[in-house]
């Protein structure tokens, strides 16, 4: 399969500038509304039928073909961060304290492309679903779509995903069956102690001191409870207490984050931290209050969709540019809860190393979540191929 992308340097040049267009014009998680404007305007001008307003601003195209029952979902995220862009180049973003610094202005300029050739060209029995989901940065855009019935009004047999991966080669592919991505979790601990003059410490209770206790014996969960062959972290970031340097305070806060690849490992590590803090608090004669929050669940690719992506990946790319066995990621992404529900598979696409941004951009790296950080346009018919290939094969007509 030809696509018209790499001959029609028109419909390049119109993906480039809508990808410019939301860069220049980030919105946070459930505000994405220009965003979803711009998308449901594309795709009705194509005159591809539209779903709206799941998750608040979600947007779903519906491209039916033949008469096939079978159905699968492309996703999409649009939301962007909340970080001040350093970059000064024209599509640097325009509103101060928001930022796509992960790439999402590319994926949904990716799925976009796809839509219109799906939707003019494409070789399918069945219906494609193109989910624009909104809110993937934190704010569980997924999981709300699900919560408010997409897989009931968008009935699909698997769902896909793809991200930009800064480091990997443009153009190249990276995944592997199984844990990708881990679990993140967040925790606060608030340590109740009592307050003294700090040249008086024995008629306190210093919080700090329980704090640093607790924060120690934690790293021992990492290293002595934990299975070593499974992967985990435990990651303190934030210790807040004190406003004088003569004044024991009355209370202490640690705050941070948990990854995992299993539920198990999880289950292991929170139940340690609570019995750690419990207990250190009761030794100190101090009282502590324990707080865990489970965001997003580990990504975990299904076997045979992860083994139909490979087989794509491979027939647009080469062999020699798809990593099966790449190295699962700590960093967290909110597909996963749609792979708790339907099989699928979640990729990467190499973004390069930074050198496709233009004149203007920071000093930095071009990371994902860097101020420096700029989506590579030169990605754009390599998706949108990915994602016409993948919705072809998986519903090919042979298959009906």
């Amino acid at each position: 399969m030809q696509l018209m992308t790499s001959t029609n340097p028109t419909f390049n040049q119109e993906l480039q500038a809508i990808r410019r267009d939301i860069h220049a014009h980030p919105e946070l998680c459930f505000e994405e509304q220009r965003t979803a404007e711009v998308v449901a305007k594309k795709l009705t001008e194509w005159n591809i039928p539209i779903l709206r307003g799941l998750a608040v601003t979600g947007v779903i195209g519906i491209i039916k073909k033949g008469n096939s029952a079978r159905a699968i979902g492309l996703r999409a995220d649009m939301d962007a961060l909340p970080m001040q862009e350093i970059n000064t180049f024209p599509h640097a973003s325009q509103h101060p304290g928001k930022m796509h610094a992960c790439g999402h202005d590319g994926h949904t300029a990716m799925l976009l492309g796809a839509a219109y050739y799906l939707a003019k060209h494409g070789n399918f029995d069945g219906t494609v679903f193109l989910i624009f989901q909104p809110a993937e940065e934190g704010g569980g855009g997924a999981k709300r779509m699900m919560d408010e019935q997409l897989f009931t009004l968008c009935p699909m047999q698997a769902i896909y995903g793809m991200h930009n991966w800064p480091g990997m080669a443009a153009g190249s592919f990276g995944v592997k069956a199984g844990p990708m991505m881990a679990s993140s979790n967040e925790f606060k601990v608030t340590i109740h102690g009592k307050g003294a003059h700090a040249a008086q410490p024995n008629r306190g209770i210093d919080p700090i001191m329980v704090a640093i206790q607790i924060a120690q014996s934690w790293q021992s969960i990492i290293t002595r409870n934990k299975n070593p062959l499974d992967a985990a972290v435990l990651s303190i970031t934030q210790i807040h207490a004190g406003s004088a340097n003569n004044v024991i305070p009355e209370e202490a806060t640690i705050i941070g984050t948990v990854r995992t690849f299993t539920t198990a490992t999880l289950d292991l590590i929170e139940t340690r931290m609570r019995e750690i803090t419990e207990h250190t608090c009761a030794a100190f004669g101090a009282t502590g209050h324990f707080e865990f929050r489970r965001s997003y669940p580990p990504l975990i690719n299904h076997a045979p969709e992860t083994a139909l992506a490979i087989g794509v990946m491979r027939s647009i790319a080469g062999a020699e540019k798809v990593n099966t066995d790449i190295e699962p990621s700590m960093g967290a992404e909110d597909f996963a809860f749609f792979l708790q529900e339907k099989p699928g598979c979640y990729v990467f696409i190499g973004n390069g190393e930074g050198n496709h941004r233009e004149s203007g951009h920071g000093l930095g790296p071009c990371n994902l979540h860097n101020a420096s950080y700029d989506f590579n346009d030169e990605l754009l018919p390599i998706g949108i191929h990915y994602w016409v290939k993948l919705a072809e094969t998986a519903l090919s007509k042979q298959g009906a």
